[in-house]
């Protein structure tokens, strides 16, 4: 059986079990299971092996019950990377490119070396994506999860980009002589509040609930945190939930200046900055 048979029987296989993206998804599969890309999948004659087969039966039985695509393929594509993805640590939302967007914009009149330090790490998707492209950035993470510092820092390693990740709650875990030196602190704390995440899909669920979870708490926490760390003239950036600008823009006022709210590619509110004056 061609590739092409078994994508489309493959297709409304998951579509069947409410898969969205079905065709998509089905592709993503069949390519890790095979080790190819698009091109050679489609270009391929010879039909799927023995264990081919099973292995991407298997895959797709998982996937029609629930497990995120990316815990099946064990990456995620976030800007320009390809991360390594673990269970136990948050996937990286195409979402969040905004946030790296705005974190560009924070750093791009800085003349000397800035210092960006990512709270909540998790894979280390915002903090490397800031080192790639902001390659004179010294970039430090942290995360309160062991097992999501570790899986930064292989991603960092695999990338070779120069990242420093500690472990720890919020801001403590950062070195003490980076105190008023640092020119951003940015966040995309858990903020999903109780009665929501009683509504995620079990897939989105299937993230840890710590690193889902919180509401506005984390946004405060930093907005108290931050300007013991920040340099006058430094930012504070965070991603948030989508009624939660007000609040959040009100705590913000409260220590900094130039609060601004910027929207996503939906037009819906999803980050807010501040600086320290």
């Amino acid at each position: 059986m061609r590739p092409s048979e078994i994508l489309t029987r493959a297709e409304d296989y998951l579509a069947h079990h409410g898969v969205e993206s079905a065709r998509e998804n089905a592709e993503t599969l069949l390519m890790s299971v095979l080790g190819v890309d698009r091109a050679s999948l489609y270009g391929r004659t010879t039909p799927l092996a023995v264990v081919e087969a099973r292995s991407f039966g298997r895959a797709l039985c998982q996937r029609a019950k629930g497990i995120p695509l990316q815990h099946l393929t064990g990456e995620q594509e976030f800007r320009h990377l390809m991360l390594e993805v673990h269970p136990g640590v948050f996937i990286p939302r195409p979402e969040t490119e905004v946030l790296v967007d705005r974190a560009l914009e924070l750093l791009a009149d800085s003349s000397s070396i800035p210092v960006v330090v990512d709270v909540g790490t998790g894979t280390g998707a915002i903090a490397l994506s800031i080192k790639k492209e902001r390659p004179d950035a010294k970039v430090v993470a942290t995360d309160v999860s062991g097992e999501a510092v570790w899986l930064a820092g292989r991603n960092a390693a695999r990338l070779s980009l120069d990242l420093e990740v500690h472990e720890g709650d919020l801001l403590s875990a950062v070195p003490h002589e980076l105190k008023g030196r640092v020119d951003l602190v940015v966040s995309n704390p858990p903020y999903v509040t109780r009665e929501e995440y009683d509504e995620l899909p079990d897939e989105v669920r299937a993230d840890p609930e710590s690193a889902l979870v919180g509401g506005t708490l984390f946004h405060r926490a930093l907005v108290e945190q931050a300007p013991r760390w920040l340099r006058h003239g430094g930012w504070l950036l965070v991603e948030i939930g989508d009624r939660q600008a007000d609040e959040v823009a009100g705590l913000f006022a409260e220590h900094f200046a130039e609060v601004h709210v910027s929207r996503d590619l939906a037009d819906r509110d999803r980050l807010v900055s501040g600086y320290h004056a």
